[in-house]
């Protein structure tokens, strides 16, 4: 009972993962937690088992050989058969659940890691402009993302926008259009919990939403080459008012067009 009460309670109060950023965290965080705690417990009690078992059944002195063989205890190969079988069971079960609500049932070519979950605690998500959210209903921000070796490329369609940075608004939906140019790469954020392959001839959408200020690095997680390690970029999340002044000050005049 106190080996289960502390794993429970390291699980619940010992965090090892990065600040989380956007909606996706809290679910993948979860999902840690139990894992961690199931983990806690299973290696703290296989150690405390092996430290007693070293101390009691230890050769003492005069003792010749090996100890007495025991074999036969059906009862005991029950029970290290059906623990294992029902944790991992359980884990596989719950690890789904997450997995889907987080939108990993979603085909890859239509949306992957982050609708589902976003609709969910959205009730839903407009596809109107990018550019004029309703009151109703947050528009997704689009964002056209290049992966190539090695660097990635940010591309606004509603203000003409090419950058090498990710600048997105805070609390605002945002859906990746990503393509690789060359050899497969991978689009992963740790505090946003969210990685995905980018795959050449392979067009996939990659949706979330920040939910804390800052700059977080964006890592290229496949290794794609000689200079792999330097495949780095930054998303820069940002309040609205301040993310409405770096669009104007970068986006491209719109072009006009007079009667001759």
């Amino acid at each position: 009972m106190l080996l289960v009460l502390g794993g429970l309670w390291i699980g619940q109060n010992v965090n090892l993962l990065p600040i989380d950023a956007s909606v996706n965290a809290p679910i993948y965080d979860e999902l840690f937690q139990v894992l961690f705690t199931i983990g806690t417990i299973l290696f703290v009690g296989i150690v405390g088992l092996l430290v007693f078992s070293l101390i009691k059944f230890r050769r003492r002195s005069g003792q010749l050989g090996d100890g007495v063989a025991i074999e036969g205890n059906l009862p005991l190969e029950i029970f290290w058969t059906a623990v294992p079988a029902v944790v991992v069971l359980f884990v596989g079960l719950y690890s789904y659940d997450i997995y889907d609500r987080m939108g990993g049932m979603v085909p890859l070519a239509h949306d992957h890691m982050g609708q589902a979950a976003e609709e969910r605690i959205w009730g839903g998500i407009s596809s109107g402009s990018a550019t004029n959210p309703s009151s109703d209903a947050i528009a997704p921000l689009p964002i056209d993302v290049t992966a190539m070796q090695f660097a990635f490329l940010f591309h606004y369609p509603d203000g003409d926008i090419t950058a090498g940075e990710l600048h997105v608004p805070i609390d605002r939906p945002v859906t990746l259009h990503m393509e690789a140019k060359d050899v497969i790469h991978a689009f992963w954020v740790p505090e946003f919990r969210l990685k995905q392959d980018v795959i050449p001839g392979q067009p996939t959408q990659l949706s979330f939403t920040p939910t804390r200020p800052g700059r977080y690095p964006i890592v290229c997680a496949e290794l794609c080459g000689p200079y792999h390690g330097g495949m780095r970029s930054t998303v820069v999340v940002e309040e609205p008012e301040a993310w409405d002044a770096w669009f104007t000050s970068n986006a491209k005049p719109a072009e006009t067009f007079t009667d001759a």
